[in-house]
């Protein structure tokens, strides 16, 4: 018996945003450096195509999320790969309720996907495999490892509860003291506040270049300086929540640093445009 994960556009949403920005950062390292700059071009092209590759890998890994139950074993399909649990290996079931503080280790998340290594401040490690996750997900300790799943119903929860002769306990996420399941990164004002001005800088920055650039005259190692921006923006944010889990100023920190840089390629975008 087959079982969905919760309806969600992160396949599409995936897809969209991976056109738009691989798109533009091969399109860009092309546009922005010439012949002469070969060596540059392909020392850039490198880690673009590695990422490129692995980010197809993950959007088939959104394409293909479903929860198998047989006779022998509980099956995670995910992308091209299965992961098999026999039934005497899965030790509990638990379902967790409420907001969760789930803290990225290597992992990938956009709206309506999640999916790697998480930490669940307050209760442990999960390996996450998901939609929707942000009110509550299925929590399945094994042998081998420990798997968070986001089916559409409870249905899967006792199908598994039946194979495996085990109960399924109830986490409620509220009873877990704050000291223990730490502070929610999503609720810190000041990491909220540098996360949106990240947001609005990158957003002016590419706006700008985006009206002014064309026919400007300008060198089009502009165009270069956006590509970098955009992937310091994708790196410091993901560091950032990495980092903010063991301290806070460390990510509050990360995201100043990534504030700064982008707002110095903005002006001076803005200076080789405005007296080119």
């Amino acid at each position: 018996m087959t079982f969905k994960a919760k309806n969600s556009f992160g396949a599409l949403y995936g897809i969209i945003v991976g056109i738009l920005i691989f798109g533009f950062t091969i399109w860009g390292i092309h546009f922005s450096l010439g012949a002469k700059d070969s060596a540059l071009k392909v020392l850039l092209y490198i880690p673009t195509y590695l990422f490129l590759v692995v980010y197809i890998y993950l959007v088939l890994g959104a394409l293909r999320l479903n929860y198998k139950v047989t006779d022998e074993h509980f099956v995670l399909v995910w992308g091209v790969a299965k992961k098999h649990i026999a039934w005497n290996e899965i030790d509990e079931i638990i379902q967790v309720e409420g907001k969760s503080n789930l803290f990225p280790f290597l992992s990938m998340t956009w709206p309506g996907y999640i999916v790697g290594l998480f930490q669940l401040k307050g209760v442990g490690p999960v390996r996450m495999y998901g939609t929707h996750a942000k009110e509550g997900f299925l929590y399945l300790k094994t042998k081998r490892g420990f798997l968070g799943l986001t089916p559409q119903d409870n249905s899967l929860a006792n199908m598994i509860a039946e194979k495996t002769g085990k109960e399924i306990q109830v986490l409620d996420m509220e009873t877990i003291p704050i000291e223990k399941r730490g502070h929610d990164m999503h609720k810190d004002r000041y990491f909220m506040l540098y996360t949106r001005l990240n947001n609005i800088f990158l957003v002016v920055f590419v706006l700008y270049v985006a009206i002014f650039f064309p026919n400007s005259g300008a060198d089009r190692l502009i165009i270069l300086l956006v590509v970098l921006a955009i992937a310091l923006y994708l790196f410091n944010n993901a560091n950032a929540k990495r980092l903010y889990q063991f301290s806070q100023q460390g990510g509050y920190f990360t995201l100043l640093i990534g504030l700064a840089v982008t707002g110095i390629f903005l002006i001076l975008s803005v200076v080789q445009i405005s007296f080119s």
